[in-house]
C-alpha cells in the first residue's frame, strides 16, 4: 500500500479507537516506522512500503489503537528542548513541569556551586534539564523504583551530566544524609478516587505509584514538607509541582515558624501548578 492509502486507513482505525488527532498520530508513527522525516510523507505519498516497513507500522498502529501512549511506542519524549528516553517504568514528561525546571534554573544560577536534590527522579527530565542549563550545579536524585533509576541513568549519560549527579534508590529522603540549597520534586499528587476519571493511556500504562497519593492526593507531599527542613540549608528552597485545586490546602501544611509564606506559580491556564517556599533563616 502507498503512504497515502496507509495514512487514510490508519487514521480511521485510530479514530475508531478514540485517539485524539488520529491523522497526525498516524503520520508520526509512520515516520517513526520508516525512519524518515515527516517531509518524506508529503513529498512521496505514492511510496509503497516494503513488507517489513508495513509490518512494523501495523504493529505501532495496533499498540496505539489499544491506547498505549505514543511516547512509550517510540520510547522518546521532548522536554525543555532535550530528548528523553521514556519507558512504562517512568511518567511521560508533561509541558507544565517545565515551569518547575525554569524556576529552579533561575534560582540555582544565583548560587555559587549549587547542590540540589530531586525527589522522585523518574526519567530524570527535571534534574538533567537543570544540570544541562546550570553547568556549576550538582545533584542527588532519589526514586523508590530501581527501574526508573535505570532510565534516569541512561538519560543523564545521553545528555552528558553523569559526572554531576548521584542517583539513590530509596523512599523520599530515606537514604540521604546531606543538605541542599534546593529540593525539587514532581511527586504523585492525584487522589486515588480519580483513577477512574483518567484516560486509558494514563491508568492502563503509566506507573500508578508515580501518579496517585492517597485520598486527597497529598500523602507524599505531606511527607516531603515534613522531612525537607532536615535536608535544606538555611534559606534553602523547596519547589514542587502540585495538582489542580490543591494550592489552598497546601498552605495549611506549612509550619510558618519553619517556612516563609509559600508562593504559587501558575501554568498557561492560570492554574497554580508549582509551590515555591523558602526555609526560614
Amino acid at each position: 500500500m502507498t503512504i497515502l492509502d496507509l495514512l487514510n486507513q490508519s487514521a480511521a482505525r485510530l479514530s475508531d479507537a478514540g485517539v485524539t488527532d488520529p491523522r497526525r498520530e498516524a503520520a508520526s508513527l509512520l515516520t517513526f516506522a520508516l525512519g524518515k522525516p515527516s517531509s518524506f510523507l508529503i513529498a512521496h505519498p505514492e511510496y509503497e512500503l516494503t513488507d517489513d516497513e508495513a509490518a512494523r507500522f501495523d504493529g505501532f498502529i495496533a499498540r496505539r489503537a489499544n491506547r498505549e501512549p505514543f511516547q512509550y511506542i517510540t520510547g522518546r519524549q521532548e522536554f525543555y528542548g532535550l530528548d528523553f528516553e521514556v519507558t512504562p517504568d517512568v511518567l511521560i514528561p508533561r509541558p507544565e513541569t517545565e515551569i518547575l525546571v525554569e524556576e529552579a534554573i533561575k534560582e540555582l544560577q544565583k548560587l555559587e556551586n549549587p547542590i540540589f536534590c530531586e525527589v522522585g527522579v523518574g526519567s530524570a527530565c527535571i534534574s538533567v534539564s537543570i544540570l544541562h542549563n546550570v553547568p556549576t550545579a550538582t545533584a542527588v536524585a532519589t526514586d523508590i523504583s530501581k527501574e526508573a533509576i535505570a532510565v534516569a541513568r541512561r538519560n543523564a549519560e545521553r545528555h552528558g551530566v553523569t559526572d554531576r549527579r548521584n542517583f539513590i534508590e530509596g523512599d523520599i529522603f530515606a537514604s540521604i544524609d546531606q543538605k541542599f540549597g534546593m529540593i525539587v520534586s514532581n511527586p504523585p499528587y492525584i487522589p486515588d478516587a480519580d483513577l477512574t476519571d483518567m484516560q486509558k493511556e494514563v491508568w492502563d500504562f503509566e506507573p500508578h505509584n508515580a501518579l496517585f497519593a492517597g485520598a486527597d492526593g497529598l500523602d507524599i507531599i505531606r511527607r516531603i514538607i515534613d522531612e525537607a527542613p532536615e535536608h535544606l540549608n538555611t534559606g534553602g528552597l523547596l519547589l514542587m509541582e502540585i495538582g489542580f485545586g490543591q494550592a489552598e490546602r497546601l498552605k495549611s501544611l506549612f509550619d510558618l515558624s519553619v517556612w516563609d509564606e509559600p508562593e504559587f506559580l501558575s501554568d498557561l491556564q492560570g492554574i497554580p501548578r508549582i509551590v515555591k517556599i523558602q526555609l526560614r533563616s
